[in-house]
């Protein structure tokens, strides 16, 4: 359950993200600094954190071990994660990206059979391939489905070219974040906490944001004092806070999918955050009854998937012959 309310706090934390990001947009600040601002600012806070928990030395020790896993899962999940939901604000409003992203709850069940967990056997805990958790996916359509009415009203008022660059590049980013971070937990094994796993990764992915950041000079050239401020929010509200909470919840259900996507799960609640900071801050019209109907269903399917993979996961003996 801990690792539950986690979850759900990290999804309010994450979802000044999309508010921001698209208060940066409509403000005229480019998608190039709203991404890499926020992991710039990111680094000194991590840093200090790591330093101040005198845990940089074994961190770096790591790093040096294997620089191309941190450098590659790393870039895919934050690079690849945050720069097409960045993008994506320039061609569609913050609650239906933020609507989107929840495919993520999808992406991160489908993922299962890449990765091992620990089963309980008639000889004792082995570690076998993932299973795709149906009945936690069915959950997950559930969600899915609440989401959809909440916004199709709005969506049916964007353009078919607005809604595919709103929408693709927030698909692919669902598959990299649960991507590259259940990869650089295998990497981890274990012997780094959540501060300096996110440190690890935010210093492995400056390459990325670097070259995004050096493109964007040349381009757009320089953000605005604005941009950069609203930018310094994010790094600190989802970037530092959201970011360090999700990946301790992950961390506490590390190895067991089926608990893993119920976490994954809640990060729903981002929809339901976004819709109301939208209506607080950006003056959004009140959400009709339909929408109402779809915020019902997105947190009774998160009840329920959160129910069945509990239930999942109690210890179960199998017969293997060995």
């Amino acid at each position: 359950m801990r690792s539950i309310i986690l979850g759900i706090l990290a999804a309010f934390f994450f979802a000044f993200t999309f508010i921001l990001n698209r208060a940066m947009d409509l403000s005229g600040g480019s998608w190039i600094w709203s991404a890499s601002l926020r992991y710039f600012f990111m680094l000194p806070f991590l840093l200090v954190i790591v330093m101040g928990r005198k845990n940089l030395k074994p961190l770096l020790s790591e790093m040096k071990n294997q620089p191309w896993l941190w450098f590659k899962w790393s870039s895919i999940g934050f690079g690849l994660f945050y720069a097409p939901i960045c993008f994506s604000a320039s061609f569609a409003p913050g609650w239906l990206i933020a609507a989107t992203w929840q495919i993520t709850i999808i992406s991160g069940s489908l993922l299962a059979p890449l990765f091992y967990e620990t089963v309980m056997t008639n000889k004792g805990p082995r570690q076998m391939k993932g299973k795709i958790p149906l009945k936690g996916l069915a959950m997950s359509g559930i969600i899915l489905l609440g989401i959809v009415l909440m916004q199709i009203e709005q969506a049916g008022h964007l353009s078919m070219m607005n809604i595919a660059l709103g929408v693709i590049p927030v698909v692919v980013a669902s598959v990299a974040y649960p991507l590259g971070n259940r990869k650089m937990m295998e990497v981890c094994g274990g012997r780094l906490d959540v501060f300096q796993r996110v440190l690890g990764m935010t210093l492995a992915s400056l390459p990325f944001w670097i070259v995004l950041a050096v493109y964007g000079l040349i381009t757009v050239g320089p953000p605005s004092t604005s941009q950069s401020i609203q930018s310094g929010l994010v790094a600190i509200s989802s970037g530092v806070i959201a970011t360090v909470l999700f990946f301790h919840a992950t961390d506490l259900v590390r190895g067991n999918m089926q608990k893993l996507a119920a976490v994954e799960a809640t990060q729903s609640m981002e929809v339901l955050f976004a819709l109301i900071g939208e209506l607080i801050l950006l003056n959004t019209e009140l959400p009709s009854a339909l929408s109402w109907g779809g915020i019902f269903l997105v947190m009774a399917g998160m009840i329920l998937h959160s129910y069945i993979s509990h239930k999942m996961v109690v210890p179960r003996k199998m017969k293997i012959n060995a």
